[in-house]
C-alpha cells in the first residue's frame, strides 16, 4: 500500500478535527464517483441502468477530479454503471494517480479480458470486484488469485439477496484463498428495483460468524452490522458525484442534487449554510435504506470504531509498495 505526500495526512486529520470540534461531519473523506451511467449488467437490486445518460467529456471529468484533490477528500472511488465501458478511462486513472488521492476501482470485472487491466492496475490502490448472482459472474471467483497479481489490493464486493444468504461462506473461503478481501452488504431495496433484501439479523449474524472465522478477510465493519438497521446512523462522511456532474447531497437516498462539481468549489459548499441544511434534512431522515456507504464510512472516522475497521488492513499498511 502506498504512501501519500506527508502535507495530505495533515490535511485530512486538520478536517478530521474541525468535524470533531463541530461534533458533525461537515467535511467528506470518502468520494464515490460516478463516471459512467451505463452497465454491462442488469442487477436486480440496482436502478442505475435503468437511467443512462450520456457520458460527460474527458476534460469535465478530469475538472471534477481537481476539485476533489482540493478538497478534504482521502480516498476516491471510481464506478458506474460499469466504468470500463468508458473509453478514456486509462487516462482518468493515469491523472487521478498524480493526485494525492487513493484511488479505488469498481468493477463487474466481465471486460477484464478486453482492457488492459495490468496496466490499469498501475493506477489503482484497491480493485474492488462485484462478484455475486446478480451480476451473473459467478465464474470470477475462480480468476480472484490472477486478479491479486496485479497489485492492487483486491475486494470482492459481494451483494447478499435473500435466497442466497446460505452461500455466503463458500464465497468468502475463496476470497481468504486467494488473499483477496471481500465487503458484504445486503441487497438494498431502491427505488424501481426488486426486494431482494436478507433478513437483517440472520445477515448480521451470519456475517458476524464468518469475521470471527476470517478476521484478515471480510472488511465489511462492526459498526455498520450494529446499525445498518438503526435509524439516523448513516452521515455526510461520504458523498456521490453522479454521472452528470451534479453532487448527491446529503445522499442518493433522498435524490438531491446541488452543486455541479465540475464548477462550483466543493469545499466551499460543504461548509455552507445550504449544505449544513441537508445534513439536517439527512438527520430527520426515516428511510430505512441500510446503504453501506453512508452507514460504514462512520467506522473509519471514528476514534472508538477506527481500529477495528482498520484491522483487515494491517498487513497491508505496513507493507509499502
Amino acid at each position: 500500500m502506498r504512501y501519500l505526500p506527508l502535507r495530505k495526512y495533515l490535511s485530512t486529520a486538520r478536517y478530521a478535527c474541525s468535524n470533531f470540534v463541530t461534533k458533525e461531519q461537515i467535511y467528506p473523506f470518502y468520494c464515490s464517483f460516478k463516471v459512467v451511467q451505463r452497465c454491462d449488467s442488469k442487477c436486480d437490486f440496482c436502478n442505475v441502468w435503468k437511467s443512462p445518460m450520456p457520458d460527460m467529456p474527458t476534460d469535465k471529468v478530469l475538472r471534477i477530479i481537481d476539485n476533489i484533490a482540493d478538497s478534504s477528500i482521502l480516498l476516491l472511488s471510481l464506478e458506474g454503471g460499469e466504468p470500463l465501458l468508458r473509453e478514456d478511462i486509462g487516462e482518468i486513472l493515469k491523472y487521478i494517480r498524480a493526485k494525492s488521492l487513493y484511488v479505488l476501482f469498481t468493477s463487474s470485472g466481465k471486460l477484464f479480458d478486453k482492457r488492459p487491466m495490468k496496466e490499469y492496475s498501475k493506477y489503482i490502490d484497491f480493485l474492488h470486484v462485484s462478484i455475486d448472482e446478480g451480476h451473473e459472474n459467478l465464474e470470477l471467483y475462480d480468476r480472484l488469485p490472477e486478479f491479486v497479481g496485479w497489485g492492487p489490493i483486491v475486494c470482492v464486493q459481494i451483494v447478499v439477496m435473500r435466497n442466497y444468504l446460505k452461500d455466503l461462506e463458500g464465497k468468502i473461503r475463496t476470497c481468504h484463498d486467494a488473499g483477496a478481501k471481500a465487503v458484504v452488504m445486503p441487497a438494498c431495496h431502491l427505488p424501481d428495483t426488486e426486494d431482494m433484501l436478507p433478513d437483517l439479523n440472520e445477515f448480521r449474524n451470519e456475517v458476524w460468524r464468518l469475521k470471527k472465522k476470517y478476521p484478515r478477510t471480510i472488511i465489511t465493519t462492526d459498526k455498520y452490522l450494529r446499525t445498518l438497521d438503526v435509524p439516523h446512523s448513516c452521515n455526510t462522511a461520504s458523498i456521490i458525484i453522479d454521472a452528470d456532474g451534479l453532487l448527491h447531497y446529503p445522499c442518493r437516498t433522498l435524490m438531491e442534487k446541488s452543486i455541479d462539481v465540475s464548477k462550483d468549489p466543493l469545499l466551499e459548499f460543504v461548509a455552507s449554510s445550504r449544505a449544513r441544511e441537508s445534513r439536517q434534512r439527512m438527520d430527520q431522515c426515516d428511510i430505512q435504506c441500510h446503504w453501506y456507504q453512508y452507514f460504514a464510512t462512520d467506522s473509519f472516522v471514528s476514534l472508538r470504531d477506527g481500529f477495528s475497521a482498520l484491522q483487515p488492513y494491517v498487513s497491508d499498511i505496513l507493507r509499502l509498495n
